[in-house]
């Protein structure tokens, strides 16, 4: 990272998904010792507690093809407003999911600061699913199948106009990289938005080194670096079982480390968040565990 402080934030959101769970993810990342190995690395680590959430149990579900889309817009924005004023105090926000939803209100933030300085940013989704459905394709109505789509200015207003602006990150700036799990009624939108896709067939084909190099190439063109968001079911479910929808045949572990270390490497990134951890159905952790090496490979560790 550019920067040496790193901001903390947690964001126990569950909202957004059918299993519950992923609310105890920043908790179970927190408790893989993240703020210690963090340090040890050179930074200054300030950890900023959790953004307040509505709880399940306490509200509606809503319209059943948007499911607590109110809620999930009011958690995004307080997020969205944090993870501004980070980013002004000269501070690299971190932030720990929750489901993918939160994704909306992280990139909204790390977008408007630098929209405000007449620069643009990319967006590196590591993720076994598109999670660019809309309402209106959604099987299931659960909106952290939809926050690229939001995020690159599609689907319901409450997330895709956070802020007062839309798209917040350019599809041609954005890059999905691990896909292997697409629903028949997103696809065209994967296709036609203009968002890079490299699935786990071209890292099969090409190796993740020159999957990540394209993929930091796109996300860098014309921009002032880019927003990583680490989905952990990239990560094939024999290294990372705890997560919120785990899908056969993802990233290893070695390719989950190679890739953080290239953008790492890169000295792009300008922010990062890692979502979808379920200690529910972790055994003894270890997916958290997981989380915060990934996290440290891509903040500089290395092997020698």
């Amino acid at each position: 990272m550019p920067h040496s402080h790193i901001a903390i934030i947690g964001v126990p959101l569950d909202l957004g998904q059918g299993r519950r769970g992923v609310d105890m993810g920043p908790s179970a990342v927190r408790v893989a010792n993240l703020n210690r190995r963090v340090e040890s690395l050179g930074y200054t680590v300030e950890d900023l507690g959790n953004v307040p959430v509505d709880q399940a149990e306490a509200s509606p579900e809503g319209h059943p093809h948007a499911k607590y889309l109110p809620q999930i817009a009011a958690t995004c924005n307080r997020l969205a407003i944090l993870v501004t004023d980070t980013l002004k105090r000269g501070t690299v926000p971190l932030v720990l999911g929750g489901d993918h939803s939160v994704a909306v209100g992280t990139v909204s933030g790390v977008s408007q600061h630098f929209r405000a300085r007449n620069q643009k940013i990319g967006l590196i989704w590591l993720d076994a699913h598109a999670d660019m459905n809309t309402p209106e394709t959604s099987p299931s109505g659960n909106v952290h199948g939809m926050p690229l789509a939001c995020i690159a200015g599609m689907g319901p207003a409450e997330l895709t106009g956070l802020l007062g602006y839309q798209p917040k990150v350019a599809p041609r700036n954005i890059v999905i990289v691990g896909l292997r799990d697409v629903d028949a009624t997103e696809k065209p939108h994967v296709r036609d938005s203009g968002v890079h896709a490299f699935t786990m067939r071209d890292i099969d084909e090409r190796g993740m080194r020159s999957v990540i190099k394209d993929a930091i190439r796109l996300a860098s063109d014309g921009t002032a670096g880019f927003h990583l968001s680490l989905d952990m079911d990239f990560v094939d479910p024999q290294d990372a079982p705890g997560v919120g929808t785990p899908v056969r045949g993802g990233a290893t572990y070695r390719e989950a480390h190679l890739a953080m270390e290239m953008i790492c490497d890169s000295r792009h990134m300008v922010s990062m968040e890692v979502v979808e951890v379920n200690p529910v159905i972790d055994e003894v952790n270890r997916t958290a565990d997981l989380a915060v090496e990934l996290v440290m490979s891509g903040l500089g560790k290395r092997i020698l």
